[in-house]
């Protein structure tokens, strides 16, 4: 008799203690769970042999990108449904942190044992991050992790980013078009920076070359940019000889903390401080201020967390850690603010954009999806998995508040104390 959906259904329900929002189809054909919602469907019961060597998210991605798991509806309200259950039941549910300590789960474990089949699992995925040695947020090992995210071809992100190739927050102020609200947040960052023809801006994590090649074409700066990745780095100077503008704009292959070719007028650092690590950060900060005139700006365009009770508790999310960014860690924002006061910066506005996001990263899978056939070609089909997943669940975490983003501007100061920040500071003209 085909009862796998009703027996994992029964299961999930005891671990939660709540009812499933979402139903499931088994490998069997059997379906369970509320009519008319979302559909999980567990492909093979592999998955279950993942759940019960690695409980919790760690399992759930792997089964995800192994294809063994997958939904049958609106991802974003599976995500929703899942994510209301999950998350605002706070951290008091430890249904996959000691389920040997506890009868039920114990209990819960020899039904998926049942139902899943012989241990081992399977090996992971090919696209998980295996094992990392050495320090964390080491130059070797910064190297590494950036390769890991960034260098899977430009073809790729030329799919999901679109033709600005801008992988950070868009500004939605009025743009129709994924295309005008990168245009429209990289001449924001501009005009917060104050640049004039002849200033020289680094762009810190400069990515593919959109907001050097914006500075340097629309307000006539002289811009170095800086990447660890080479595919990046490739593909931004290529761009810019199509612009003519190679006498305006330079691409290294260097780590920020290798810059020492200041003074800059002004520094950006859009969607890269997220690699720098907690450990880093005041290094970042420091350097960052080194390198800029008296009176220089920083803008510091970066994701943040909430704040934890208490944040040595603070841990990775495994899914992003090991199959997205590598070693990247987010802070919260009064953290960020605080390391860039330390280290000698005036904060003189701090914009949150987190909505922004949201609608960026809707934009950006849903590119993924028009081109789902090609992507999967020119990555791999359990890559281009990762990152609808991980896109389409990051949105629904900037919807709910649970991470934002938000824009920073900071000034070297001068001794004399004058800032240069117009009083006005939101019309920023």
């Amino acid at each position: 008799m085909a009862d796998a959906a009703l027996r994992l259904t029964t299961l999930a329900e005891e671990l939660l203690g709540a009812p499933l929002p979402v139903r499931i189809r088994a490998w069997d054909g059997s379906e369970s769970g509320p009519p008319g919602a979302p559909t999980v469907v567990v492909r093979h019961r592999r998955a279950l042999r993942r759940l019960l060597w690695r409980p919790g998210e760690l399992g759930l991605a792997r089964a995800w990108v192994a294809g063994e798991i997958d939904i049958d509806g609106d991802l974003y309200e599976t995500l929703d449904l899942l994510a209301g259950l999950i998350w605002e039941r706070g951290s008091d549910q430890k249904t996959a942190v000691h389920p040997v300590r506890d009868p039920r789960l114990r209990a819960a474990a020899r039904g998926l044992l049942k139902l899943g089949g012989a241990l081992p699992p399977p090996p992971p995925p090919a696209e998980e991050v295996r094992r990392r040695t050495g320090p964390l947020h080491t130059k070797r090992r910064d190297k590494e992790a950036i390769s890991h995210h960034y260098d899977v071809g430009n073809d790729f992100y030329e799919l999901v980013l679109g033709p600005s190739m801008v992988y950070s927050c868009a500004y939605w102020d009025g743009a129709g078009t994924l295309e005008g609200a990168q245009r429209d947040k990289l001449d924001l960052v501009c005009r917060k920076l104050g640049l004039r023809a002849g200033d020289r801006l680094l762009d810190v994590g400069c990515g593919w070359g959109s907001m050097a090649i914006h500075a340097a074409r629309e307000y006539g700066a002289r811009v170095t940019g800086v990447t660890l990745s080479r595919e990046q780095a490739v593909y931004a100077r290529k761009r810019i000889a199509d612009e003519g503008l190679t006498d305006r704009i330079e691409i290294r292959i260097q780590d920020y903390r290798d810059v020492r070719d200041g003074p800059y007028e002004a520094v950006s650092s859009i969607g890269m401080a997220e690699h720098v690590g907690r450990v880093r950060y005041r290094e970042y900060a420091d350097q960052l201020f080194s390198l800029l005139v008296s009176g220089g700006r920083l803008l510091n365009h970066q994701i943040a967390r909430r704040p934890e009770k208490d944040e040595s508790a603070y841990r990775v999310d495994e899914f992003i850690d090991r199959y997205v960014f590598p070693d990247g860690e987010l802070a919260p924002l009064g953290r960020t603010v605080a390391t860039l006061e330390e280290a000698g910066f005036e904060v003189r506005d701090v914009q949150a954009i987190r909505e922004h996001y949201a609608r960026t990263l809707r934009a950006w899978v849903a590119n993924l999806e028009r081109a789902w056939s090609q992507a999967a070609r020119l990555t791999s089909t359990g890559r281009a998995r990762v990152w609808r997943l991980y896109m389409a669940a990051s949105a629904a975490s900037f919807e709910r508040n649970r991470i934002g983003v938000n824009q920073i501007l900071a000034v070297k100061a001068p001794d004399g104390g004058s800032s240069g920040v117009p009083l006005r500071t939101r019309d920023w003209r």
